[in-house]
């Protein structure tokens, strides 16, 4: 490797990484002469190759030419270009990425198609499942436009204790089959969660008397959906309430739509789990 090959990497990923001479010098402890020289050719002092290359959050050896990354590597890369991504565009981001493992997964690749090519070509008011299942865990998700989605669960190891030890499943079903309980989360995840409420709003807006209402909050109060804060108003005691919002509320009502309305249009759908998923 020629000292002028490495000082052109240096001033390639310099460019690359949009700062100046003067910013890399700064980042290593040296003037920006010296960095100047290296892309004229010369070449950095060893001791000084794991500052430059953690700077541009590269592997030593891409300063030397050498392409290959091991896994660590590329892991740094992704969190990089995560990282640096506006956070307008972030989670979009992170879904084609976990859309680029979906495939993977399932034998195909990214030239196989993006998610904007599946929502064109089998039409964009489908929904559009993906999904692997086998006996190490099971993946869905969905890429269409109405609510996109990744879920990625890998086989655990004790079932009884991940989903039923301490857990009163029929107990929350009960509450949240009253369609007033159901009504009133919807109407709460609908509103500026900053706000505080009295059971008025619940009179106002869902016509329920002011017993039901009070028994619907202190019921979503023992799971920590509301907060009761007594409060004196114009020297009358009076109960206002907090909405505590919780995004496992709307992550069930996702699922809970797929048992009613079952996914039937699958791009990858690999099923060859022989363990039922709950023992």
């Amino acid at each position: 490797m020629s000292n002028h090959k490495i000082g052109g990497i240096i001033a390639g990923l310099r460019r690359e990484k949009g700062c100046t001479q003067e910013e890399l010098a700064r980042a290593v402890c040296v003037s920006p002469q010296a960095v100047s020289k290296w892309e004229n050719g010369g070449v950095p002092d060893t001791e000084l190759l794991p500052a430059i290359a953690d700077f541009f959050a590269v592997p030593i050896d891409v300063l030397f030419g050498r392409s290959g990354a091991g896994y660590q590597d590329i892991m740094r890369e992704l969190a990089k270009k995560i990282a640096d991504t506006a956070p307008a565009q972030s989670f979009d981001a992170v879904f084609n990425l976990c859309w680029v493992l979906e495939q993977a997964m399932s034998g195909s690749m990214p030239e196989d198609g993006s998610i904007q090519d599946f929502r064109e070509s089998m039409g964009r008011n489908r929904q559009i499942y993906s999904s692997k299942a086998d006996d190490y865990g099971y993946t869905r998700m969905n890429i269409s436009d109405r609510l996109p989605y990744f879920l990625i669960v890998p086989e655990a190891g004790d079932k009884e204790a991940a989903f039923f030890t301490g857990i009163d499943y029929p107990a929350l079903f009960k509450l949240l089959s009253d369609p007033d309980v159901f009504n009133t989360l919807v109407l709460l995840n609908r509103r500026d969660h900053s706000k505080l409420f009295t059971p008025e709003l619940l009179v106002k807006e869902l016509g329920l008397d002011a017993r039901q209402a009070g028994d619907i909050l202190r019921g979503l109060q023992l799971y920590g959906l509301v907060m009761g804060m007594p409060a004196e108003l114009d020297g009358a005691a009076q109960e206002l309430y907090r909405f505590l919002p919780t995004p496992s509320f709307t992550a069930m009502l996702i699922f809970a739509r797929e048992l009613i309305d079952r996914p039937h249009t699958f791009v990858y759908l690999s099923e060859h789990r022989t363990k039922p998923y709950l023992a």
